[in-house]
């Protein structure tokens, strides 16, 4: 089967080794995705709801590249910096863009993201008609 990577474009997919997304087949993988705006700065700063909203246009846009788009996701996987401070913020912006899909989730608490501005990061499976 082909293989398709996609790049958001920020410096550290290629010294990390990483792609955005990797496409084999109909099945399309998101890499865990953050808040980061197209200037690489986090949206949302202190503000889970807003960081959330922006992570799934993230995803969004990384699967459009990829041929996909939202209704194709079939899993989730959110990691939360404060579970208890900040889940339903995350779940209330997942839940609106995922309502009528419902793909399956997980939502967990970790001790840190890559930088301490990020409160939440997603991951994304998705397959394709």
């Amino acid at each position: 089967m082909k293989r398709q990577n996609v790049s958001s474009g920020t410096k550290w997919e290629p010294v990390v080794g990483y792609s955005r997304a990797v496409r084999i087949g109909n099945i399309v993988h998101v890499a865990g995705t953050t808040a980061t705006g197209s200037d690489g700065n986090v949206v949302g700063v202190g503000d889970a709801y807003a960081q959330t909203v922006q992570t799934i246009r993230n995803i969004e846009a990384a699967l459009k590249k990829a041929g996909a788009g939202l209704k194709d996701v079939v899993r989730t996987r959110m990691y939360v910096t404060n579970i208890a401070a900040d889940w339903e913020k995350v779940g209330k912006a997942h839940g609106e863009f995922f309502r009528d899909i419902r793909p399956v989730t997980s939502m967990v608490e970790v001790s840190k993201l890559i930088a301490p501005e990020m409160l939440v990061e997603i991951e994304a499976e998705a397959i394709v008609d």
